[in-house]
């Protein structure tokens, strides 16, 4: 019963030891490479042409929900038409098109970098 009590403490004290260690670390990072006469420019290196975050939620939600309804549809065709078993048939048609559809919405997010 006193266990509760002591794991949300717990997990809020790991959550801000990670935070605080990879603020300070990057903080140690930053001062040791200017005290070195390093280039402020190197710190936004990686804020190149990105798409905006919207555009690839909306891409890779599409695919997924995509992928979701055909493996349903898919399912359903085996299930009727097969003796494979229909608890097993859904699940795994719908799981494997969910991941190909994120897997295309992936290669279409590298896409839209490039643009």
């Amino acid at each position: 019963m006193g266990s509760e009590i002591v794991i949300v403490p717990i997990m809020f004290g790991v959550l801000f030891g990670i935070f605080y260690l990879y603020l300070s670390t990057r903080n140690k990072e930053r001062l040791a490479l200017i005290e070195k006469g390093a280039d402020a420019s190197i710190f936004m290196k990686g804020k190149g042409h990105t798409s905006p975050i919207w555009k690839v939620l909306i891409l890779n939600l599409a695919l997924l929900l995509m992928g979701i309804g055909l493996g349903v549809f898919i399912a359903s065709l085996l299930a009727n038409y097969t003796t494979l078993d229909e608890d097993a048939v859904y699940p795994a048609v719908i799981f494997f098109m969910a991941g190909i559809g994120l897997f295309i919405g992936f290669n279409m997010t590298k896409n839209l970098d490039k643009e």
